[in-house]
């Protein structure tokens, strides 16, 4: 969601100013995402071959190479299922999302640039159309082909759509016309503040996801994305130095956190304490 939002901004701008090069939006990701992905993958290889097993050492190895290549979702789809015992000791698992957002972002571009030429005002109705296909698919994969429905593009597409339409609709249309009191804006942002203790708390690896129940945490986002703003009280709470941190490191903890845990596992065979 969040990631289609920004993404979806960046493009949307630049295209307004004249200045969109799809070279430029590709060379950008690149370099957002690359330098800290190589640094992790090339920390986990040595280690790896000092801990695993030849069987655990080749498995690693078709996982090095499907992250370089943002395919390690689709090498899960093809294996094994995300909550399998086996996939905690994986120290690269977690990058299928990655491979799904990379995935994305070969390929908005190219349907935003397509859907240009048609006229700015089909945009909209196109993403939210998109969306509601992906998401029908989602939910009917859930139930007939569950371990797809969790790694590929297809079936997570529409969260990434709804953030690119929330995009599109606040440059139009944010200070141009007044769709909701500031009484409702505040009510609409702690209702998306609401949902995410809820999805965070209630939500465990039995819950069908994704389905019609990632709309919960999809919704939150995009309920604070249009309504949140730093005069509101969930606006000044997510403006706070202590989030604002957590925010600017959530790349880089989200690449380490699974190496270093796989790799105390291995070592350890048992699963790390809480603390």
């Amino acid at each position: 969601m969040i990631s289609g939002y920004l993404i979806t901004s960046i493009i949307y701008t630049e295209k307004l100013a004249g200045r969109f090069s799809l070279l430029n939006f590709y060379e950008r990701r690149a370099r957002r995402i690359l330098p800290a992905l190589y640094v992790v993958m090339l920390f986990t290889m040595p280690v790896s071959w000092a801990l695993m097993l030849p069987d655990d050492i080749e498995n690693y190895s078709e996982s090095l190479a499907a992250t370089v290549f943002f395919g390690n979702n689709i090498l899960l789809w093809l294996t094994s299922g995300y909550f399998s015992l086996a996939n905690e000791f994986k120290p690269l698992v977690h990058t299928w999302s990655l491979g799904v957002e990379e995935q994305y972002y070969a390929l908005f571009p190219v349907v935003f640039l397509a859907l240009w030429l048609v006229g700015k005002r089909v945009l909209i109705p196109i993403l939210i159309g998109l969306a509601l296909f992906s998401l029908i698919f989602s939910q009917w994969s859930s139930e007939y082909i569950p371990i797809a429905n969790y790694f590929l593009l297809p079936m997570r597409g529409w969260e990434l759509l709804l953030g690119g339409a929330a995009a599109i609709y606040l440059i139009e249309y944010k200070f141009t016309e007044s769709t909701a009191t500031r009484a409702i804006s505040e009510l609409a942002s702690l209702i998306g503040l609401a949902l995410i203790f809820y999805a965070v708390f209630a939500f465990n690896k039995n819950t069908p996801f994704p389905s019609v129940f990632a709309l919960v945490p999809t919704v939150d986002a995009l309920l604070i994305i249009l309504f949140a703003n730093q005069t509101g009280l969930v606006g000044r709470i997510l403006s706070t130095n202590a989030l604002v941190g957590v925010g600017s490191v959530s790349y880089s903890a989200y690449l380490w956190h699974q190496p270093l845990l796989a790799f105390m596992r291995i070592s350890s065979l048992e699963e790390p304490s809480p603390y």
